[in-house]
């Protein structure tokens, strides 16, 4: 059995947008040994008083969120071995031209440390202000996939698409590889997607249906062709509330063929960065020698 890699979400909504809690997690988590720093994406919050439809996610308002690019480039320049990977930037809500070169930037800055990983996310509200169309999300992130990483390798692009064009452009400078691309989210359409365009998927929630999701996966990576060889399985534990339950999570997901844990310490009763800390040197000791 392979090692598996285990990481860490950053909490940034129990933080307050806290600069120094970004400094001080950022370099303990490196510290600490993780191989992965990962940080969530939303660029609106919203009131979900009075919606129609309804907003279902779990964030509104209140909720603070570092912009991911901005932060990785910072982290880039106080860390050294870290992973940094978006999990998820809400792709089709952003321009794609621009995020090929935000993301070029931070992997030449980082050294090559950069992991992209991409989904569609569930705020209307959050589209709307944008100027992006909520209802194609989906058919958008297809096309948008290979599309990056035609401008991450080709030094002048043409593509007409349903959503994008560029004519005889690039980014410059591009990063010095193809930036690994993962899927993230729920349901058939996204298993599909991560079989078919992505280099690794990201399952969040519970244990039970984040294995039955990779089944799906592995369904589709055959149906397209396609081995898991260089693919990797992630879960990200936020069903996992006390440190007996994130080992047994970690250690039956490496046994079903998991490459890549991300353990959540939002949820927990956390007030301070320092109460995160703690938690996460105590997942760390209470894994050591379990997993891998």
């Amino acid at each position: 059995m392979s090692a598996m890699k285990v990481g860490i979400v950053y909490p940034q909504t129990e933080l307050g947008g806290d600069p120094q809690a970004l400094h001080d997690i950022g370099l303990a988590v490196e510290a600490a040994g993780y191989d992965t720093l990962l940080i969530y994406d939303h660029v609106v919050g919203a009131e979900h008083t009075d919606r129609e439809p309804p907003l279902w996610g779990p964030y509104t308002e209140a909720d603070p969120f570092h912009d991911p690019f901005v932060a990785f480039g910072y982290l880039a320049g106080i860390t050294s071995r870290i992973e940094l990977a978006t999990s998820v930037v809400i792709l089709p809500q952003r321009q794609t031209v621009l995020v090929a070169q935000q993301a070029a930037d931070v992997d030449l800055l980082s050294q090559g440390r950069l992991r992209l990983g991409v989904g569609v996310g569930w705020n209307y509200v959050e589209y709307d202000a944008l100027g992006q169309d909520f209802s194609t999300r989906g058919a958008r992130l297809d096309e948008q996939v290979p599309f990056l990483r035609r401008l991450w390798t080709e030094p002048l692009v043409t593509f007409e698409g349903r959503f994008d064009r560029i004519e005889r452009g690039c980014i410059n400078p591009r990063p010095r590889r193809s930036i690994p691309i993962w899927v993230g989210g729920f349901g058939e359409a996204a298993f599909r997607r991560g079989g078919r365009l992505g280099d690794g998927f990201t399952f969040a929630g519970g244990l039970g249906g984040a294995i039955e999701g990779l089944a799906q996966v592995r369904r589709h990576l055959a149906e397209a062709g396609r081995t898991e060889d260089g693919f990797g399985f992630e879960l990200i534990t936020t069903r996992a509330k006390d440190l007996a339950t994130v080992v047994e999570t970690a250690e039956r997901w490496q046994e079903v063929g998991g490459t890549q844990l991300a353990v959540v310490t939002m949820g927990m009763g956390l007030r301070t960065a320092a109460e995160h800390l703690d938690v996460i040197h105590a997942v760390r000791d209470a894994l050591a020698g379990r997993i891998g």
